[in-house]
């Protein structure tokens, strides 16, 4: 079994090409295009995040994180992802930057349709099955949008997410 890097801050960088850029372009094209109302509210929460309030961010893949003093998870808004700052546990760091990211290319596909699709179940599993998961060892991957989001994140960033991450 290949050992797993969990300091790796961010996806291996693409050597430049007219490849490569013209993926770019497409890439954000889209996102600012079919998914605009979620990186339009994405974008204007980073902005408050980064310039009014400071936090501090960094760029992972296509994306920006965000690290925020907050007692919770993550939160992906197409290209921005908003997530808990000096976690105690480098390895949940690690995944859910990964797990995030996969949502990242959820909106990329699904656009507008992305608050129903993804957005919508995934707050109702965070907030509302807690307990359920807990009292019943289910993983929090049980659920379409977020084993969707592993694979995807995991595809898209060529990292591998740690056994353990639920």
């Amino acid at each position: 079994m290949t050992e797993i890097d969990i300091t790796q801050k961010e996806p291996i960088k693409k050597k430049k090409s007219w490849k490569t850029s013209l993926a770019d372009f497409l890439f954000y094209l889209v996102q600012w295009t079919w998914g605009l109302t979620v990186n339009l509210v994405g974008g204007i929460v980073f902005l408050i995040c980064t310039k009014i309030k400071g936090y501090r961010w960094q760029h992972f893949g296509y994306a920006k994180i965000v690290y925020i003093p907050w007692n919770a998870g993550g939160l992906s808004l197409g290209l921005f992802i908003f997530m808990k700052d000096q976690h105690k546990n480098k390895k949940w760091t690690y995944n859910t930057r990964i797990h995030e990211y996969g949502h990242t290319w959820q909106c990329l596909l699904l656009g507008p349709l992305y608050w129903l699709v993804i957005a919508l179940p995934s707050v109702i599993w965070c907030n509302c099955f807690a307990s359920y998961r807990k009292k019943n060892n289910v993983p929090y991957s049980a659920v379409y949008c977020e084993s969707w989001a592993n694979a995807w994140g995991q595809k898209f960033s060529k990292m591998k997410q740690t056994p353990e991450f639920k």
